[in-house]
C-alpha cells in the first residue's frame, strides 16, 4: 500500500476513532444519567414503600389496640352482668324464702301488692289469682266452698292457683284487663332501675 493510501486510511481510522470516542462518551453520559434517574426513582419508590408500610403498620397497630380495648370492655361488661345477675338470683331466692314462710312481713307485702293492683284497675268486681300456698291460706280463712270475699267495697273471686313465688294477678271479671303483681313480674319491671342501682353499689 502506498504512503498516500496509508495516510488516507490512517486519517479515516483516526476520524472514526474520534467519532467512536464521542459516541461512547455520549453513551456513557446517557447511561450515567439513566442510572442517576433510576437511583432517584428507586429511592423515591423505596421511601414511598416504607411510608406506605409505616402507615399500614400504624393502622394495624391502632386496629389491634382498638380491638383489645373493645374486647376488654366486653369482658368487663360481661363480668359485671354476671355479678348483677347473681345478685338478682340471690334476691329472688331470698324473696322466695320469705314468700314461702308464714311471716307477717310477706302478708303485709301481699296485701300491698293486691291493693296496688286494685287501685290500678279501678274496678269493683275482680278476680284474684295467687300461688298454691296463698290460695289455700285464703280458702282456709274463707271456709269450705267459699271463693268470694270483700275488702272495703271491692268484691273478689278467688281464681285458680298460678305458678309464682308470691304476689298476685288481679284482673277484671271479664278477664280483659289484668295487673300482674307477682314477685317475678315486679322484679322484671323494676329490673332496669335495680340494675343501675346494683351496678352503682357493686362498681362505684
Amino acid at each position: 500500500m502506498s504512503s498516500g493510501t496509508d495516510k488516507i486510511v490512517s486519517s479515516i481510522m483516526s476520524e472514526a476513532q474520534g467519532k467512536a470516542d464521542i459516541i461512547m462518551q455520549e453513551a456513557n453520559a446517557e447511561i450515567a444519567a439513566i442510572n442517576a434517574d433510576a437511583e432517584k426513582t428507586a429511592a423515591a419508590e423505596k421511601n414511598k414503600i416504607l411510608e406506605n408500610g409505616k402507615k399500614q403498620s400504624d393502622m394495624r397497630y391502632q386496629q389491634i389496640i382498638s380491638e383489645a380495648k373493645m374486647n376488654a370492655r366486653r369482658a368487663e361488661l360481661g363480668a359485671k352482668e354476671e355479678v348483677i345477675e347473681a345478685a338478682f338470683t340471690k334476691a329472688t331466692a331470698q324473696l322466695k324464702d320469705v314468700a314461702s314462710s308464714d311471716s307477717e312481713e310477706y302478708d303485709d307485702s301481699l296485701t300491698k301488692m293486691i291493693k296496688e293492683a286494685v287501685d290500678e284497675l279501678g274496678a269493683k268486681d275482680l278476680i284474684i289469682q295467687l300461688n298454691e300456698k296463698d290460695t289455700q291460706k285464703f280458702k282456709s280463712q274463707l271456709g269450705d266452698n267459699v271463693s268470694t270475699f270483700q275488702i272495703d267495697d271491692v268484691n273478689f273471686q278467688l281464681g285458680e292457683p298460678i305458678d309464682t313465688i308470691g304476689g298476685a294477678i288481679v284482673k277484671t271479671k271479664s278477664g280483659d284487663i289484668e295487673v300482674n303483681n307477682t314477685i317475678e313480674s315486679r322484679l322484671e319491671r323494676f329490673k332496669s332501675i335495680l340494675r343501675s342501682e346494683v351496678a352503682n353499689v357493686l362498681f362505684k
